[in-house]
């Protein structure tokens, strides 16, 4: 990309995460905010400092992870319709949430814990199914043993929800759909240290990424050593997409749209791809999540639907352009 776009998106990110922080059920006035930064004892500084930087903060790094791992799937899998959840992230997070809802497991970590969890046992299976002769990783083996194995979760959790009484089935529906809700200064504490060595690995394989689009023997023959990378990449977003779930439910079509948008931006190589892809996937959860917290204020709509809004006609939009 050229610098000027770089600027253009590095701007559209501080705007959009400063729009967190201002607007919501409560508006917040510039004072407020420039208080929460100085230490100030105002009522509007104290609410941003408690409840909005850690919302917009984490919303950002959820959505940066997001968008960076369906960047690195669709690379990895070589399918444009690659997503985190496609490897079966979602069902068995979300099993894992609905099994500690409707056993009143207590404590702000019980949903989250559980869901990590899900998604872990989950990773396993898909993993285990992948590896075929020789130990090597297959993608299209890994893509479809996702869909199974979370068809199969999700159908579990169907069951779970219609045997679980009225008020945990409203809780576990509401988690389902994703949000911010709960998001706190240690939560986003987690998840930031939680993220660090996947998104490492995942912007280290920028390279070996480029090369494995052009085919396995190709990449193999140009220095890459495919088996590794296919490995590390993998195991990177499924641990990366398995935290994101756990702090804040299931999001979809941030890691489908946002690397789509980003490749006809101008990055086709990911060493600008997957970069721009954690930025703009953050920005873009952040306007979703203000979008969710403001249409019908004081409720608050879960940001996985407002995701999937906006998500759905950009990617058709996206499609259409690519087919013609």
């Amino acid at each position: 990309m050229t610098p000027r776009r770089w600027l253009v998106l590095g701007i559209a990110s501080l705007m959009a995460v400063v729009m967190g922080l201002l607007l919501g059920a409560v508006d917040i006035s510039w004072a407020g905010l420039v208080g929460s930064v100085t230490g100030s004892g105002s009522v509007e500084s104290a609410l941003v400092r408690s409840l909005r930087m850690p919302r917009v903060f984490l919303a950002f790094l959820v959505g940066g992870s997001l968008a960076l791992s369906g960047a690195s799937l669709q690379a990895l899998v070589r399918n444009p319709l690659a997503d985190p959840y496609l490897v079966g992230l979602s069902g068995g997070a979300g099993l894992g949430a609905v099994i500690a809802i409707a056993l009143h497991l207590g404590g702000p970590w019980g949903v989250p814990l559980a869901a990590f969890a899900g998604a872990l046992g989950t990773i396993a299976i898909v993993y285990r199914l992948s590896v075929v002769a020789g130990r090597r990783l297959d993608p299209h083996v890994l893509l479809l043993g996702g869909v199974v194995v979370g068809a199969f979760a999700g159908s579990l959790m169907s069951a779970v929800i219609t045997l679980s009484s009225a008020s945990e089935l409203r809780s576990a529906m509401l988690w389902l759909l994703g949000g911010f809700g709960m998001a706190s200064w240690p939560s986003l504490a987690v998840f930031a240290a939680y993220a660090i060595a996947p998104v490492g690995l995942l912007l280290a394989s920028a390279r070996g990424l480029d090369l494995l689009t052009l085919g396995e023997e190709n990449a193999q023959h140009l220095g890459a050593d495919v088996e590794v990378l296919k490995r590390r990449v993998y195991l990177s977003v499924a641990a990366l997409t398995g935290a994101a779930v756990a702090v804040s439910g299931i999001i979809g079509f941030v890691g489908l749209v946002v690397p789509h948008v980003m490749r006809r931006w101008g990055a086709p190589l990911h060493r600008e791809l997957l970069p721009a892809a954690f930025l703009a996937g953050g920005a873009f959860l952040v306007a979703a999540d203000l979008l969710s917290r403001s249409l019908f204020r004081p409720l608050e709509l879960p940001v996985g639907v407002v995701t999937a809004l906006i998500g759905v006609p950009i990617f058709a939009l996206q499609l259409k352009r690519s087919l013609a």
